[in-house]
């Protein structure tokens, strides 16, 4: 079986992402199996293994172009030093998360690494420090330059994507838009198939408004918006548009393959009553592999050597999983 590379990126330094990380190596170390790069301020790593008792072997590398994993197969990738402040989102943090980010993506998008692994950051620190994104998934579509991707979350229980991402919700119905609702049910489509191996994949779609619409009497976006998708991919296997809280309340979920959300909350509420602390983050519709636990920088309990590791090391599983059948679709 052919050794995989997996990259991990810092996150913000004043969270639990270092923390996180390096108690996802721990359990998911197997030299044999896979190489596990790790892009950091040497100083947060450091601190991090210190504040975790990190076990395992390692190589600190700083000449990123010539990775040498020899015998340890995790390389810690140097972003020199940084202050750390922990709890609190600073310009610094905001400006070492996005260079990881940046250094990642450049890894993977050559090949030099199978898959991206995020760790939480914080939207205050990318603003403090001048970046100009509201979170990963904006950044990586520019980053690969391209329109056509969407949000998911990942778990046993059940599969979700977004219609419409970071935006309050005074802008979510002017933003849905039938276009943009048909670019995110394909990508759903295609990722169903391609990345998790889902043959004929059964979709739901929510509705916006409360019950649905009411065929038009508490909104016009189902008649507008939704239904015409609908319509249009009746033949792959979509169905809805669903009235959201008996949708979930009578556990339909679980008669689906993906159910795609309308606005940001009204999947990730559910999603998260089922799958704290295991559920995923993933970028579909990219041409590189990027997943992410699905909670954020947990600023309260920083540095404190209380952080659950589990998201991470679901993000890690569902990467290699994802990789896999990206490899097994393009060999057929």
């Amino acid at each position: 079986m052919m050794k995989r590379t997996f990259y991990f990126t810092c996150g913000d330094i004043n969270g639990i992402g270092p923390e996180i990380i390096l108690k996802t190596f721990e359990r998911i170390y197997n030299p044999s199996k896979y190489n596990l790069l790790f892009s950091t301020p040497i100083n947060v790593f450091e601190k991090a293994a210190a504040l975790t008792n990190f076990p395992l072997p390692f190589k600190i590398q700083k000449d990123f172009s010539r990775i040498d994993f020899k015998n340890e197969s995790i390389a810690v990738l140097s972003q020199g030093r940084v202050k750390v402040t922990p709890g609190k989102p600073t310009k610094e943090s905001g400006i070492c998360s996005f260079e990881s980010i940046r250094n990642g993506f450049g890894y993977v998008s050559k090949g030099l690494a199978d898959a991206l692994i995020t760790a939480p950051i914080s939207k205050t620190a990318l603003s403090l420090g001048g970046i100009k994104f509201p979170g990963h998934t904006e950044m990586l579509g520019k980053l690969c330059k391209t329109k056509n991707y969407a949000m998911m979350f990942l778990s046993n229980k059940f599969i979700a994507a977004l219609a419409t991402i970071h935006l309050p919700l005074s802008k979510v119905s002017e933003s849905l838009t039938k276009s943009q609702l048909e670019l995110t049910t394909e990508v759903v489509i295609n990722s169903l198939l391609r990345d998790l191996g889902i043959n004929q994949p059964k979709i739901a779609l929510l509705g916006l408004n409360p019950h649905a619409g009411e065929n038009g009497r508490i909104g016009k976006e189902e008649i507008a918006v939704i239904n015409p998708v609908i319509e249009k991919y009746a033949r792959r296997n979509v169905f809805g548009p669903f009235v959201p809280d008996a949708f979930f309340g009578n556990h339909l979920y679980k008669n689906y393959d993906a159910v795609i959300g309308m606005y940001h909350d009204q999947v990730l509420i559910p999603f998260k009553m089922l799958n704290f602390n295991r559920g995923v983050n993933f970028t579909a519709g990219l041409p590189i592999v990027r997943t992410s636990p699905d909670h954020g920088t947990a600023f309260d309990i920083a540095w404190e050597n209380k952080a659950n590791p589990e998201s991470m090391i679901e993000a890690f599983k569902w990467a290699d999983k994802i990789v896999r059948n990206r490899e097994s679709k393009s060999n057929q």
